[in-house]
């Protein structure tokens, strides 16, 4: 849980040195650089086209993937790449032709197969086409047209009218048919199909060189990359000078790296004028909390990491909206489903790890509560034993949820306190830690009465000395009076803060809509199952099953919506203000 320190390095070195220093740099990958050279409006040219990452998608993307070739002397990139685009085109053509075929078959299947005869043959007479609601056909029965109809369903009577000229006064315009019969389009619909079967058949056959083409896609990139960072460069023969920042730990390697070269290495710390780029660093298991901070932002260097917080109140907070055992055991076995999936890559094994979490918290909440699908245990059951928390309570989950989100906002000021402990900087959330916590004592002492009424005085207090400490360090410069006056505005944030402190009561309301639609589905299925006997069973199943995946669904995306909100919103306003830009490293692709 930490943000790493960087130290801005400068190179010196000669100019002929530079297209080869850099690659040796790129291959480091501890280095955000630093423009030292006004950066050009025209794209870097030279890398791969976006036709190339197009056609490597589409092999990457197919389900059927053949063992990989390992010998480049047998690649033939433009060859292959060439074969792909024309696969991919094709097929992009195909698809659009079958989705058309599709829908002018569903369109024509109701007038049945038919074939227009020449005109010759109707003496000049041609067909009309026309697709009536019921009650319209009264208007047709009352013309003298000569009319037929060819289908009916229960809304819409298919009407062909036989006329020189379209027929007039008809209720509704005509339908176009297209001049293919139905076998005609059938039969294409299967040639078209076939053909996309071939298409993925030789696509699967392309995928052998999956390996081989992501490779050449990377060395250009590198080598792009690598112009552009020679174009970043101050150069004024026979010197150029590279600029970047780097973490303060591969210092050591680049000096050495240097002192091998014969370069010159200048080292310096950031100062506070400046804005280093910011790169976090957490232990993988808490990886995860990283990747949902960078979703929404990424904190200033200057401040800290608020990961490991996210990641463990999200988890909270996804389980009190969940609230639900049962639900969070069906999440179990879809994370086991996808586990090994999910293990493929760096970010999905970060990921599992944070679902993971979610199920393991959501399990224990969904026991504390005592909710199975929305089936509360009995008393004298182990589940019920183990039902420490009743939702019905309206009361106490009020209590719980705002007295949550106010220690979650007190760990927001009380860390932000501690990163500026050695500055004036500290006062202003530690006065904000005093605010919060003197309102929950005040609160509480209150509402309890006898129990923890010895509390009012002391959450008193600490609301007043709180209150003092915004009004004094709101602004630590100028004259006084405007210290002071700038400090009595500082107060307006109470309101902020009691909003904020209140937006928590979204998580009882939330799980308390969960549990109680689950409780509805299943009052319904009762009532069915005995209203019905025999194929009440089967009504009953039915609605089980799709009340609680709907209701699964809703409460999934609630508990990822408004966990994620409770963080991004509430907590960062009190502990991350502004917005960093990430560390974005100079670093090889190709692997090795």
């Amino acid at each position: 849980m930490s943000i790493v320190l960087l130290v801005k390095v400068t190179f010196y070195g000669h100019n002929d040195d530079r297209q080869r220093v850099l690659s040796d740099l790129q291959g480091f990958g501890c280095l955000h650089l630093i423009p030292l050279a006004p950066v050009k409006e025209t794209l870097t040219t030279g890398g791969p086209s976006s036709r190339s990452r197009e056609a490597l998608r589409f092999l990457r993307s197919c389900p059927n993937q053949r063992r990989q070739v390992r010998h480049p002397q047998k690649f033939d990139v433009h060859a292959i790449e060439a074969q792909t685009l024309a696969l991919l085109d094709r097929s992009q053509d195909l698809e659009t032709e079958r989705d058309f075929l599709m829908g002018r078959i569903a369109n024509l299947k109701p007038w049945g197969e038919f074939s227009f005869p020449a005109r010759e043959a109707l003496n000049d007479l041609r067909l009309w086409f026309y697709i009536l609601p019921h009650k319209d056909m009264q208007q047709v029965e009352a013309t003298d047209l000569i009319w037929k109809v060819v289908f009916r369903d229960n809304r819409f009577c298919y009407v062909v009218v036989i006329s020189e000229n379209q027929p007039a006064g008809m209720p509704v315009e005509r339908v176009r048919t297209g001049g293919k019969s139905l076998s005609q389009l059938e039969n294409r619909l299967e040639d078209v199909e076939i053909e996309l079967e071939d298409i993925q058949a030789e696509r699967a056959g392309l995928t052998r060189w999956c390996r081989l083409f992501a490779g050449s896609i990377d060395r250009l990139e590198d080598k792009a990359a690598v112009k552009e960072a020679a174009e970043q460069t101050y150069a004024e023969d026979p010197i150029f000078a590279l600029q970047a920042w780097t973490p303060e730990n591969k210092v050591a390697r680049l000096q050495q790296y240097a002192n091998d070269q014969g370069w010159v290495l200048e080292m310096a710390a950031p100062q506070p004028e400046e804005s280093p780029p910011t790169l976090m660093q957490n232990p993988r298991a808490l990886a995860g909390g990283q990747d949902l901070v960078s979703f929404y932002t990424t904190p200033r260097y200057w401040l800290w990491d608020p990961s490991m917080i996210v990641f463990f109140s999200f988890a909270v907070f996804f389980a009190m909206i969940f609230a639900d055992a049962g639900y969070s055991a069906i999440l179990a076995l879809i994370v086991v489903g996808l586990w090994k999936k999910m293990g493929r890559s760096d970010a999905g094994r970060r990921f599992r790890i944070l679902l993971a979490t979610l199920v393991a918290v959501g399990v224990v909440y969904g026991v504390v509560v005592g909710s199975y699908f929305g089936i509360s245990p009995a008393e004298n059951s182990l589940p019920g034993r183990l039902k420490i928390i009743d939702m019905m309570n309206f009361n106490l989950m009020i209590q719980l949820s705002i007295l949550l989100g106010g220690f979650h906002l007190v760990v927001a000021n009380a860390v932000t306190a501690w990163h500026f402990r050695r500055s004036i900087r500290a006062a202003i959330p530690l006065a904000w830690v005093f605010i919060f916590l003197g309102a929950m004592a005040f609160w509480q002492a209150t509402s309890q009465g006898e129990t923890l009424g010895f509390l009012k005085p002391y959450g008193l207090s600490a609301m007043v000395l709180g209150m003092a400490g915004v009004v004094l360090f709101t602004s630590p410069e100028g004259p006084l009076w405007k210290r002071l006056l700038k400090g009595l505005g500082g107060l307006t944030g109470l309101s902020n803060a009691f909003g904020d402190a209140l937006s928590y009561l979204r998580l009882f309301a939330l799980g308390l809509a969960s549990e109680s639609l689950a409780s509805t589905f299943n009052g319904m299925a009762g009532q069915v199952k005995g209203a019905l006997p025999g194929v009440g069973i089967l009504f009953a199943f039915l609605i089980i099953l799709f009340g609680h995946t709907l209701n699964f669904v809703l409460s999934l995306s609630s508990g990822f919506i408004h966990g994620l909100r409770l963080n991004f919103i509430e907590f960062f306003r009190w502990s991350i203000p502004g917005e960093g830009r990430p560390f974005n490293a100079f670093a090889r692709k190709e692997k090795e």
